[in-house]
Formats: C-alpha cells, structure tokens, sequence
C-alpha cells in the first residue's frame, strides 16, 4: 500500500489538523497593517479569545509557539530568588518548571509520577509548610500532552485556599483549551497560558496569556520581564502594533479568526467539548478492547482522569515503535511518539505511543485512524483483543451509553 495514495492523516497530539477553511483565510496578500480589517477584527478576536477560556480578564497575545508562552508568563510574574511550587505530571510539567528554574527563581517540585493526577491534599500539605508565604506562584498543567494526564484545576484552587496561602495559581492549558472543560474565572485561575496550534486549530506561531487583576498587580515588581515580554501594553494597547510587540502576526490572525469563528460562532464551545470527549470514549473503547487480549493500555487508569485532546498509550516495547512505523509507513497515518516517558534510546522508550484527537476532526478521522491502527496490530501480529474498531464504532452510534 503506497500512503501518497490519499491525504495523509497527522494525529498527534499538536500541531492538530488544519481546516482547510483557516488554510485559505491565511492564503492572502499581506495587508495593511496601519489601518483596514486587520486593525478592526482586533476587539472581536480578542472577546472571543477571552470566551474561549471563559474569562473577563486580561488577554495578551505573543508571536510564539506554547514556549513562548511560557516565557511570557514566566518574566512578568518572577524576580531572581523568588519561589514556586511545580506540580508535575509529565514532561511538560517538568519543562515549565524548568523554565521558571532558569530565571533564578527556586522551584519546589511535587512529582506525581506518569500516570496519576495532581493530589490537592499534598498540595495544601505543602502551602501550610511555607508559613511565610514565600511561594510566589504555583505552575499547574491541566493536561500534559506527554502523559494524557487531566488535572483538578477547581481542586488545586480550593487546596490553595484551604492552605490560607496568597500564592497565585498559573495553568498550561496548551493542550486542553478548547477540548477539555476550562473555566477561568470560575476555578480562580490568575493566569493561564495556551498557543495556536492544538485546540484552536491555527498554524503554531501564536503564544497567549490570560491573566486576571490579581496577577497583574502582584506583576508589577517582575523585575524578570523585559520590554518585549511585558504583558501591560499588550492587553491595554494605545497603538495596534503594542498588541504583538511589533509587527502583526497578519495571516495568523486571519487563521484565527477563522478558527475561533468556527469553534465559538457555528460549532459553539459547549458542543465542541462534547464532540471531544465522545471522540475520546471512542479511543478508549477501541484501546480496552484490544487490551483485552494483549498488552496495550491507556497510560492513564481512571476515565475521569484522562484528556479529551490525546491518548498516551502503553505496550509491550519495541511494538509501540513498530506500530507507529507501520500506520505512517502503510496507511499515511501518523501516530504521535511516547514522550518523556522513558529515556530516549532506550528498550523500554519502544513502548510508548499516543493518539492526538484534538481540534479539527469528527467522527470519520477517529474511526479511521482506530481502523488503521487495529490494521497494524494485525499486520505485526502484536497481541491484541478483537473488536477494537467496532467498540469505537458502538461508543460513537450511542454516545449516552455508560
């Protein structure tokens, strides 16, 4: 079977697939950047970006990818010697951290392993120790994109407040907005950073930052942040190059205008979050089954625990790389790779891989990519239970089954 036959199918878990309808509103000559539409769409696109993440506060948007992102949050909410608490689920988690780390900022880790959510009781356990306040920020991923890990963002919040703790409270929802329920306003998040290219069905290129008064003016002796990273004349501009720093990222906006238009204005937010939990229960159909005669497993136990924008997967090395290898090679369909889940290189990293079903997709791209993958499983002679595709197929014909 030669792939180049048909479209080729990328689920990973970001960048997502790209309407064609975003494609073309992209597809333009470069405008005015002075006066004209470009100019003028900005006070919609940035409602809807704050609809998107159920706020009225602040939004700031930066030309970068989820890093960026990051970075932005990170030189206007810490100075050299500051602390924060890292709560880590995954890689992604880990790399936050990180990043904040390298500021001159000390970080206190809480690691809750690969395959288990945040516990808010350590978390308050540890907010009650630092009896001087002295933890500046806690750093909370909703959903690591390595593990498929779903965080309690509400119960990390309450774990903040039992603790009595004047920490502010930023989340990573890069992975999750727009596919996972997110709430900013009402689970007291003071910031909140995502990028372009996963939910919000964009090319990578656009970093944001939600981030409610509380943090603005708790900012404001940042002495980390710089000129261009400063997030007060972006979410206030007097001028409409201060909204990027720069020059305006054009064609990215028009993609994201057509983007939000479809997701908030014809789909509508609330059916979008449904459409991606029960393309989610349909992978997980299509994994139990088959795990139930082979190896194969979601990385995540628990269904409520576990993201409704991407599948990390667990099996029997090397045949996670054989099956990824198999599905790109015969069927064009691209599987993402199991990250920071073992040392890369090694034996055990070959048992790792993880199914991205987040943004543009439906009901006939999930059941395809599960078909081929239940075509590899054979194809390789990997062990695996029968009806993997048709459970996927029973779980989307009744979505209000148990």
């Amino acid at each position: 079977m030669h792939p180049g036959a048909g479209r080729p199918y990328l689920a990973i878990p970001g960048p997502s697939v790209m309407p064609d309808r975003v494609l073309r509103a992209m597809h333009r000559p470069a405008p005015n950047i002075y006066a004209g539409e470009v100019v003028e769409m900005m006070p919609a696109l940035v409602a809807d970006l704050r609809a998107v993440a159920r706020t009225r506060q602040h939004v700031a948007i930066y030309i970068g990818n989820g890093h960026a992102a990051w970075e932005a949050a990170n030189t206007n909410l810490f100075s050299p010697g500051d602390r924060a608490l890292s709560l880590i689920t995954g890689r992604f988690g880990e790399g936050w951290a990180a990043g904040v780390e390298a500021l001159g900022v000390a970080v206190d880790r809480i690691d809750f392993g690969r395959s288990a959510p945040v516990d808010p009781d350590r978390v308050e356990a540890a907010l009650r120790a630092d009896r001087d306040g002295a933890i500046r920020v806690v750093l909370l991923t909703h959903v690591d994109t390595a593990t498929s890990v779903r965080n309690d963002v509400a119960a990390v919040r309450a774990a903040i407040d039992a603790a009595g703790h004047p920490a502010l409270l930023a989340v990573d929802c890069i992975a999750s907005l727009g596919c996972d329920d997110f709430r900013m306003d009402d689970w007291g998040v003071d910031v909140m950073v995502a990028a372009s290219q996963k939910g919000l069905m964009t090319p990578p290129g656009l970093g944001f930052v939600w981030l409610s008064e509380r943090a603005l003016v708790r900012s404001a002796d940042a002495a980390r942040r710089t000129p261009y990273w400063d997030w007060r004349p972006r979410i206030a501009p007097t001028e409409f190059w201060q909204y990027f720093g720069g020059t305006a990222p054009t064609h990215h906006l028009y993609g994201l205008r057509e983007a939000l238009g479809m997701l908030l204005h014809e789909e509508g937010l609330d059916a979008a979050l449904a459409r991606h939990g029960l393309l989610a229960r349909a992978v997980w159909a299509a994994v139990e089954a088959w795990g139930a005669g082979g190896s194969l497993r979601c990385n995540i136990a628990a269904r409520a625990q576990r993201s409704h924008a991407v599948t990390a997967l667990r099996i029997a090395p090397p045949d996670g790389d054989r099956l990824r290898a198999w599905c790109e090679r015969e069927a064009g369909l691209t599987l993402g790779i199991g990250l920071g889940m073992a040392t890369p290189g090694s034996p055990e990293a070959g048992g790792f891989f993880r199914i991205g079903h987040m943004g543009h997709l439906n009901a006939q791209m999930i059941l395809g990519a599960l078909a081929t993958i239940e075509a590899g499983l054979i194809a390789l002679d990997i062990p695996h239970g029968a009806g993997g595709a048709a459970a996927a197929a029973r779980a989307i014909a009744h979505p209000d089954a148990p």
